[in-house]
């Protein structure tokens, strides 16, 4: 939006942008067709995932399965220096769910080797996401300097998901890459099956 005073434009949108640190659209990809992951990889199709940003964020819009049978969820995992999708992480997550019928709420959190793993990491823990067609997850990841080789990346991730016994979920997670190596590329998909649809955005943040 532009600053105008007496009908003299001052500023520009952008303007500011470098000195109160404003966020930057890198990539959207957009599916057109169902895949089994969706993948953001530092210099590959004009993605940046390096230090130029201290922060980068993700925001995933009403991402759709294509089966109800995702246990698992909508997931997420970073590679470090391979091709592969597998960085350790040490994680913690809660959620809090309400069903339609206001037949059932309540409070929830996981523990055990989930919070450990090399696997993906659930952003919608374990419920079904539904499959109709007003179903779907929707949510935002910030990842903190990712391209630190002195300390552990940091993520935290905000998810509502609407679940396939049409009930809402509120899933809170973070935790840190248990790693050292830069990471340099992020992977999305469902549990099982392919995502059928979804809009996800890549974010940079200067001066954060």
């Amino acid at each position: 939006m532009a600053i105008i005073s007496n009908a003299v434009t001052i500023a520009d949108a952008g303007a500011f942008s470098v000195s109160l640190g404003a966020m930057t659209l890198i990539k959207t990809i957009d599916l057109t067709s169902a895949a089994s992951t969706v993948s953001f990889v530092h210099g590959s199709s004009s993605v940046v995932f390096d230090s130029t940003y201290p922060v980068y964020k993700f925001e995933i819009m009403n991402a759709h399965p294509s089966d109800t049978g995702n246990q698992g969820g909508f997931q997420f995992n970073g590679r470090d220096g391979g091709s592969a999708y597998d960085s350790p992480k040490c994680t913690t997550s809660f959620r809090a769910f309400h069903f339609e019928d206001d037949s059932n709420a309540g409070l929830g959190y996981r523990t055990g080797s989930d919070n450990v793993t090399t696997g993906f990491q659930r952003l919608t823990d374990d419920d079904d996401v539904g499959d109709s067609a007003d179903s779907g997850a929707s949510g935002e990841i910030w990842i903190i300097n990712p391209s630190s080789t002195t300390f552990a990346t940091h993520f935290w991730a905000r998810f509502s998901n609407m679940q396939s016994d049409a009930f809402s979920i509120d899933t809170m997670t973070s935790g840190y890459f248990n790693t050292t190596a830069a990471i340099d590329g992020i992977q999305f998909k469902f549990g099982s099956g392919n995502v059928d649809d979804a809009t996800i955005k890549l974010y940079g943040i200067k001066d954060s």
